[in-house]
């Protein structure tokens, strides 16, 4: 009898990791060209306008998902923060709203956004940064 030929082994992908900042960035950088155009037709210029604002938010996202884990929670709440309150405070100021209140409405989400991951950070993880035991 002849033996069987082993069946190769399968990679396991991890595509979780770079899925989840392109769909973020894709969604992202398509509003941010619908909200520039104001109704009318697109351009070019919001078209690139669109893409960049994609590329830095899928790159913002995933930097921190991959590299945030360096950095201790009372850092890494703030970046989220940040990252989640700049991005809301342009596609404000996009609609055509003023600087100040662009950045208020920033300066609120990020307030918010660090202090839902501070506490998510907190709570699920020792005091040295290692995931809970539960």
């Amino acid at each position: 009898m002849a033996a069987h030929a082993a069946v190769p082994a399968r990679r396991h992908v991890n595509l979780h990791g770079a899925v989840l900042p392109a769909v973020l960035g894709i969604a992202y950088g398509l509003y941010t060209s619908t909200v520039s155009r104001h109704g009318g037709a697109l351009t070019w210029g919001q078209l690139w306008l669109g893409i960049v604002s994609a590329v830095l938010l899928g790159g913002g996202v995933y930097a921190l998902r991959t590299y945030g884990r360096a950095l201790p929670r009372e850092a890494r709440a703030p970046a989220w923060g940040a990252l989640a309150g700049g991005a809301i405070g342009f596609l404000f100021s996009l609609s055509g709203a003023s600087v100040l209140s662009a950045s208020v409405l920033g300066l609120i989400v990020a307030a918010g956004v660090a202090a839902a991951m501070f506490y998510l950070y907190y709570t699920h993880e020792d005091a040295s940064g290692h995931p809970a035991p539960y």
